[in-house]
């Protein structure tokens, strides 16, 4: 999604690719399952039509080049406060809570429509740290404003959202399957009866030693444990997870999930008995109601092959409408032995990559971004390599201060903790290869290079080249630029690498990291600078107030910076 910078890792998830020449998408081919077939003729979004939209609109128009304007405008007031919470019955906790509840408001508008979210820091001994701006300070608020420009499901968050700061998103568009019912969104994640302060600090101080960072207690499904359905109906359902470590599985006994969408992107529709979701990653599905009525287990459970770990489970009861509620009986669909996103995830529309022969055959050690002779950038990220950025002096500072041209870029001398690589110029591609490879992170024991990282990137979607585990890509034949995965969030699987591309098309800093909570707040994180000369910069006026207002709160602050602030 385009979002006019400044921008804030409160609403990091919401951060997909721009639209660039207006144009039509073109589909892959017709999809026939549980969809009636796509025509360029639509007029209207209904449960046998779910792939059109309005006013001539569908599925057919890729968002990454055009998008309607529906010159309505949604407005969100958002007001974070200390309190406490108990969202499994368990006891109360310290919490953050957005508008007095866990998780937070879900967020909704159409595609085509204008969103302003209004946010109020309403904490009262701590701020909400930036990358793009100064942290927001106590009692001060910060107004963010942007064109719906994708569809789809996403989240918000702030790096304290494992104490509650985190909510859902769901932006109304055209959709890959037919479906009668929406039953909205189904968040998923760990709890901790320490509090994620407290996890925090034990998994800082177990990653010395190199060791396992405490499980969580509890694993909650968006405070739903009951749902109605009829029989032969068609449901969409939207799973996100707002994991801080854990990768998840679920499943609902005896009935299969067609999904329609990984992270923000309309796929071909595939069928899954189970799904996994690392930290950050989305998908929509659609469940036929075709089994005998009674009640199923609706299973989320952490998934041990990916080296996760929690002391309980999640359940949900689902019940067919003609008959009671009760314990179901049904059992689950057979555990996989391997740690596997679902696949394949073929983006309903056609965008091959342009093919990059060198990648694939780089030197894994490398540190810093190589200009190909047809003006690509290649980056290998060997997890050897750590941000730690500067509250009082984001990267948007140096932006603004006008340091920072396309020109000077690829040699600008940026502190090394800031840990940014130049990205290529617009309308060119970016091809990273990021890479478990022995001792790369400081020397670690083998242990810690088996474990699977989810790999967001900000500001845009990528492609996924090749993914691959207990291997290396030894060359581009090995990679596929013809019909990748495109999303935000991928799984770097344990002693393998990710092959991602992407093209720069939204001018800002950018942030790619683990989404792991203990590794990025280690510092497990880089950021890419895109066409600094390009940049829609803030108000110089409005952004060093909020700076100042920073600084002043944190010179007293009982709380200080101790680890990457992200």
């Amino acid at each position: 999604m385009h979002i006019p910078s400044p921008l804030s890792l409160l609403f990091s998830l919401l951060l997909s690719r721009v639209s660039a020449v207006p144009t039509t998408g073109v589909a892959l081919d017709q999809v026939t399952n549980s969809l009636t077939p796509i025509t360029s003729s639509c007029t209207d979004n209904n449960a046998t039509n779910r792939h059109c939209w309005n006013d001539g609109v569908s599925i057919l128009q890729d968002f990454d080049f055009t998008n309607p304007i529906t010159r309505k405008t949604v407005t969100y007031n958002l007001d974070i406060t200390n309190t406490t919470c108990n969202p499994d019955g368990h006891g109360e906790i310290e919490c953050l809570l957005v508008n007095g509840q866990y998780p937070g408001p879900t967020l909704r508008a159409n595609w085509g429509d204008y969103i302003i979210i209004n946010v109020q820091n309403s904490l009262q001994d701590n701020g909400l740290p930036g990358l793009t701006e100064c942290p927001l300070a106590p009692v001060h608020s910060r107004t963010y404003a942007f064109n719906v420009t994708q569809f789809g499901s996403s989240w918000y968050h702030s790096s304290q959202y494992g104490s509650g700061v985190v909510g859902t998103i769901v932006f109304e568009g055209p959709a890959m399957g037919d479906f009668e019912g929406d039953l909205g969104v189904y968040e998923v994640g760990g709890w901790d009866y320490g509090g994620a302060w407290g996890e925090n600090a034990l998994a800082a101080e177990a990653l010395l030693g190199f060791g396992a960072p405490p499980n969580p207690d509890n694993v909650l499904i968006n405070g739903t444990n009951k749902v109605t359905i009829a029989k032969g109906k068609t449901y969409r359902l939207r799973l996100i997870s707002i994991a801080l470590d854990n990768y998840i599985r679920v499943r609902l006994d005896n009935h299969k999930m067609l999904i329609i969408a990984a992270d923000f992107v309309p796929i071909k529709p595939t069928t899954a008995e189970w799904i996994l979701l690392g930290a950050g990653q989305r998908y929509d599905v659609v469940i036929t109601a075709n089994q005998p009525a009674a009640s199923y287990w609706f299973r989320a459970e952490v998934a041990t092959e990916c080296l996760s770990g929690n002391n309980f489970y999640g359940r949900a009861v689902w019940t067919y409408s003609t008959v009671q509620p009760s314990t179901p009986s049904s059992s689950p669909f057979p555990d996989p032995s391997t740690c596997l996103e679902p696949s394949p995830l073929t983006p309903f529309w056609y965008q091959p990559v342009p093919y990059q022969p060198a990648l694939g055959t780089m030197n894994v050690d490398l540190t810093k971004a190589v200009v190909t002779p047809d003006g690509s950038n290649m980056v290998v990220w060997a997890l050897n390599r750590s941000i730690d950025v500067d509250w009082m002096y984001p990267t948007m500072t140096y932006l603004l201060n006008g340091s920072i041209t396309d020109q000077n870029l690829d040699t600008y001398p940026f502190p090394e903790n800031l840990n940014v690589v130049p990205a290529t110029s617009e309308q060119r591609w970016n091809y990273w290869l990021i890479q478990q490879s022995e001792n790369a992170s400081l020397g670690e024991p083998a242990v810690l290079e088996q474990i699977v990282y989810p790999i967001p990137l900000h500001g845009h979607d990528f492609y996924v080249l090749g993914q691959g585990t207990n291997e290396t890509f030894s060359g581009s034949s090995q990679l596929n630029f013809n019909t990748p995965t495109r999303r935000d969030t991928a799984s770097l699987y344990g002693n393998g690498g990710l092959a991602i591309a992407f093209e720069s098309n939204n001018p800002g800093p950018w942030l790619m990291h683990c989404h792991i909570a203990w590794h990025i707040s280690e510092g497990l994180g880089m950021q890419f600078l895109e066409s600094p000369s390009q940049v829609t910069l803030p108000d110089r006026s409005a952004y060093e107030q909020e700076c100042s207002a920073w600084d002043e709160y944190y010179a007293t602050a009982f709380y200080k910076k101790t680890d990457s602030a992200l």
